[in-house]
């Protein structure tokens, strides 16, 4: 780190419980590196951060001396924004406890643990609350930009079921952030990003859920997808809201249960979830089991935290990763035709068009209760662009940026913030809507420097 001197930073180290990496330390080129392979940068100094303790000095030390500060939490964010160039980067991937109160269903999660974390100490006791799609993703970055899943339609978005959380603010300094204490910041965090602090601990409401629940995978021949889509979309607003049903168009993986002529073709691919009474699932999935004849399907009972593994294969850190997203309030048939089109001309057999059916009681909660505003989006849409080589980075990119660019049309303009990339900045007030003149109100209260920038940056007003 230029700029310090070497007794500063061993005087430093002495006051962390924690690890203290520079460049040329054992570990640090494991630690600066995440899940987007895209994402490339040093860091002058990693604080691998053991408790409350370590982020408090870690901040300090960042803002006494005017340092560019990142935080990693699992460091699954798209846009690479856990790590900085040169400045000072916060992991907190070693706290990662899960404490789970079976008795008055609260959950207790440190800012590392992922989703698999999580999920293994609520399945425990049979709950859950409602989270994302790959066990790798981070609980903390997930919530903080609002966070939904296979659940949100009976449970709502992850920040309508925080509880409370701690935050070390840029001064320093823990505040606790409830309903009752420093109530303004706790609406910023639920959904406003990493821009108010850094979460030390998240308190969430459980719900009941599994330990065995119904899912599956129906995949269906590509051809057959524009009168798929249009019963897709009369069906989500007839299903149970214990059901959610999402749709991936893509190149088929090498799944056991479909013809090997199919791998490597395009198909409509529809996971769905059943999170209530099995036989229950079974009739509630009828309607979908009858859209047309399948290539193949693979559907069953299942322990919910392998469910929430499903994807895993297929989001493997490593991988180059490019992502545009729009919301939608419904699915005309113009947006239909252009995913259609698009998913005709995939660039790499990694790419695909994802579409998320929200909606349910995440649809019920008023725009300005959480920072996380877009109460009127009923699907979302997530151009998921992936690829393994740079060469390629043209092509994928390219396609991503056309194939979103002829889906505005037919969006709400709103976007869900955990998958912007960070060439978006233009796209913030829109990731917020009327809730943003109030997000910045209260950046500039909480951290009128900037400290916390490497974000989907909330700017202070001074």
């Amino acid at each position: 780190m230029i700029g310090i001197q070497q007794e500063v930073i061993e005087q430093f180290k002495s006051q962390v419980r924690g690890q203290v990496l520079l460049p040329p330390d054992p570990g640090f080129d494991t630690a600066r590196t995440i899940w987007n392979a895209m994402i490339d940068r040093k860091p002058g100094v990693i604080v691998r951060c053991a408790g409350v303790a370590d982020v408090m000095r870690a901040v300090d030390f960042a803002r006494e001396r005017g340092l560019l500060l990142s935080v990693r939490g699992a460091g699954h964010n798209i846009a690479g924004n856990a790590v900085c160039d040169d400045g000072l980067m916060i992991d907190l991937s070693l706290m990662k406890s899960v404490r789970i109160n079976p008795e008055t269903s609260r959950a207790y999660v440190e800012p590392g643990a992922t989703l698999a974390d999580f999920d293994h100490e609520a399945q425990a006791f049979g709950l859950a609350t409602p989270l994302g799609i790959n066990s790798t993703t981070g609980v903390a970055g997930l919530t903080l930009g609002g966070g939904f899943g296979w659940l949100t339609r009976k449970h709502g978005m992850t920040v309508d079921n925080l509880l409370s959380a701690d935050v070390v603010t840029a001064d320093g300094k823990r505040l606790h952030a409830s309903a009752q204490e420093n109530p303004d910041l706790f609406w910023a965090i639920r959904g406003g990003g990493g821009n108010f602090g850094i979460v030390t601990l998240f308190e969430f409401q459980l719900h009941p859920v599994g330990p065995e629940v119904l899912g599956g995978l129906i995949v269906f021949p590509f051809a057959q997808a524009k009168p798929l889509l249009v019963k897709y979309r009369e069906l989500a607003d007839q299903i149970p809201e214990e059901l959610n049903v999402w749709v991936v168009l893509r190149k088929a993986p090498p799944l056991p249960f479909l013809p090997t002529e199919i791998h490597g073709k395009e198909v409509m691919v529809v996971p769905f979830l059943y999170a209530g009474e099995i036989e229950a699932g079974r009739r509630a999935i009828e309607p979908l089991r009858n859209f047309a004849q399948p290539h193949g399907e693979h559907i069953g009972p299942m322990p919910y935290a392998a469910w929430q593994k499903t994807f895993d294969p297929l989001l493997t850190p490593g991988a180059r990763n490019y992502w545009k997203s729009h919301n939608f309030t419904e699915l005309s048939d113009g947006a239909i035709d252009t995913m259609i089109e698009y998913a005709s001309k995939l660039p790499s057999p990694q790419c695909e068009i994802f579409i998320g059916l929200v909606s349910g009681l995440a649809n019920r909660v008023p725009k300005e209760a959480t920072a996380y505003t877009h109460r009127d989006a009923k699907f979302v849409l997530n151009v998921h662009s992936r690829w393994d080589q740079p060469d390629q980075d043209k092509a994928c990119i390219g396609w991503a940026r056309e194939f979103f660019a002829a889906t505005t049309p037919y969006a709400t303009g709103g976007v869900y913030v955990n998958f912007m990339t960070q060439e978006e900045g233009e796209r913030i007030p829109a990731a917020y809507g009327p809730n943003y003149e109030r997000l910045v109100q209260l950046k500039s209260k909480y951290d009128p420097t900037n400290l916390f920038r490497m974000n989907q940056n909330i700017k202070p007003s001074a």
